[in-house]
């Protein structure tokens, strides 16, 4: 074998992400919602009227499985999608007033557990552990 156990850092990457989707999902119980659901719900937030596609991109899931989040979150009435002005097989996905609670509710619970990750760390720590991040990133997708 060409590393050690202890010489790969993958695991622990993986173990640090699990923990984080574990925390989140317990913490969203009260909501109803899930991870993905509410990485939808806060992205839209931020950026109101973010098409299917692009959404997908910035919750870090496939556009397939944010059609499906899109879907449930439309029929809870959490959001409403209607056609791009200029577009119209684009649809634009905004949140409605229930949703805009449902996200209030569930950010209050998400954000705890970031505080935690936060306060582990002082700023110059968290800008180096992005940097870090970053460059796993980008030597996972050299070849």
């Amino acid at each position: 074998m060409g590393m050690t156990a202890g010489d790969r850092l993958g695991a622990d990457i993986k173990r640090a992400e699990q923990a984080l989707m574990a925390a989140k999902s317990a913490a969203l119980k009260g909501t109803d919602l899930t991870v993905a659901q509410y990485a939808a719900l806060f992205a839209l937030a931020e950026h109101p009227g973010m098409p299917g596609a692009a959404l997908a991109r910035a919750c870090l899931v496939t556009p397939q499985a944010m059609a499906a989040v899109l879907k449930h979150l439309e029929e809870r009435g959490l959001v409403v999608r209607t056609a791009h002005p200029w577009h119209q097989k684009m649809l634009e996905t905004r949140l409605t007033e229930a949703g805009t609670e449902t996200l209030r509710r569930a950010d209050e619970q998400a954000v705890r557990i970031e505080r935690r990750i936060a306060d582990e760390f002082t700023p110059q720590e968290r800008d180096a552990l992005r940097d870090l991040l970053s460059r796993c990133v980008a030597a996972i997708r050299r070849d």
